[in-house]
């Protein structure tokens, strides 16, 4: 008997329950052997894997995690947010951290073994890692591809630009690419952009968004590579962020 059919249609109500409620997913699919969650799962978009293992409890996430291809997982990986991702990290054998690093970026891996460290209120805990980069020499007509092939809900706020180690160069907001000719290189329409850092916390970023007249600000490492990106909207929803904000209005 041909099970592909089944396998298939499994994969698309899979998909769906991850869109509809990826917490009751992830939890549904935890409850499983991890053989049958990669059935399940290894036909997804990549977006999907990463909404369902996002919630998943740290250990099962790292166990179907490490079962993927490595250049799937490493994908996911650094598309999680940076708790899970530093959740995962430590779930992870010796060996199989050395095979990650040989395919992760420096700056990510050491991201990971430090972020253990960033008070619960800080920009590390709060930003996210999944964010549209290129280098100063790319072409606008190029990025614009890029974007087009996202889904409409992943399209960034910003795009970044950086150098070839890495570093921020600088920004270059999505809705103004329409106005710059295709064959006109980012590093020449890119704007200056103020980063914030990883240990800052969320309280003394809350008015550089202001200052800056910015919707999402890059956040770099000591060295000025560029690690993650912070939104207005996820500072404005985080919890400690929430609380000050609340008790500002009830004085």
């Amino acid at each position: 008997m041909n099970n592909q059919p089944m396998h298939a249609l499994a994969s698309v109500i899979t998909e769906k329950f991850i869109a509809a409620s990826p917490k009751e997913a992830a939890s549904a699919l935890a409850s499983l052997a991890t053989h049958e969650v990669l059935l399940l799962i290894g036909g997804l978009k990549a977006q999907s894997v990463v909404a369902v293992l996002n919630p998943m409890d740290p250990p099962k996430a790292a166990a179907v995690l490490r079962r993927l291809p490595l250049k799937q997982a490493s994908y996911v990986l650094t598309h999680l947010e940076v708790p899970q991702a530093t959740k995962l990290w430590k779930e992870f054998s010796a060996p199989y951290q050395e095979r990650l690093t040989s395919v992760l970026e420096p700056a990510f891996v050491n991201l990971l073994k430090t972020a253990g460290g960033f008070a619960g209120d800080s920009v590390g805990n709060a930003m996210s890692t999944d964010f549209v980069a290129v280098r100063t020499e790319t072409k606008v007509g190029e990025l614009v591809s890029r974007l087009k092939n996202l889904p409409r809900k992943k399209l960034p706020l910003m795009c970044f630009v950086t150098g070839k180690d890495g570093s921020l160069k600088g920004s270059i907001p999505t809705a103004e690419l329409a106005f710059f000719g295709q064959q006109a290189v980012c590093g020449s329409v890119m704007n200056k952009a103020r980063a914030v850092h990883p240990q800052d916390l969320l309280s003394t970023v809350q008015s550089i968004f202001s200052e800056e007249e910015t919707a999402c600000l890059p956040v770099t490492d000591e060295k000025g590579i560029l690690i993650g990106a912070l939104t207005k909207e996820t500072l404005l929803t985080s919890a400690p962020t929430k609380k000050s904000l609340w008790a500002k209005l009830t004085k």
